[in-house]
């Protein structure tokens, strides 16, 4: 799976993503000081799935111009965000046979709730 962990998210939890041998960019590192906007348009552009802890995320997805198609925004809500308390939201994400783009998610310890990025 092609990923891109927002800034937020935890190192540990984006090697063992690596590790399991997923394309991800980590935005801290490879992106460092780039705006959530432009972080979401290379997610779009590069068809990847932008992971996060920050809520903003929704909102700039649906107030893009143009929808998400490629990519998807998938929130993950847990607290405290710690490598240890992400770490099985994050092992739901990767089994869930689920299409992420076009979409915008939230994963919590109670499930996953999806919407749809493109308005109607």
């Amino acid at each position: 799976m092609r990923l891109l962990a927002d800034e937020n998210f935890p190192k540990p939890i984006v090697q063992v993503l690596r590790a399991e041998g997923h394309d991800t960019l980590w935005a801290r590192a490879d992106c460092a000081g780039w705006k959530d906007t432009v972080l979401l348009d290379l997610a779009e552009f590069e068809s990847r799935i932008l992971l996060t802890l920050d809520k903003d995320f929704w909102q700039i997805a649906l107030q893009r111009r143009v929808p998400l198609e490629q990519s998807g925004v998938v929130l993950f809500r847990v607290h405290p965000a710690t490598p240890d308390n992400l770490d099985p939201l994050v092992r739901v994400f990767i089994k869930a046979k689920t299409t992420w783009a076009g979409h915008i998610s939230i994963i919590a310890t109670d499930g996953i709730q999806m919407l749809a990025a493109r308005r109607h």
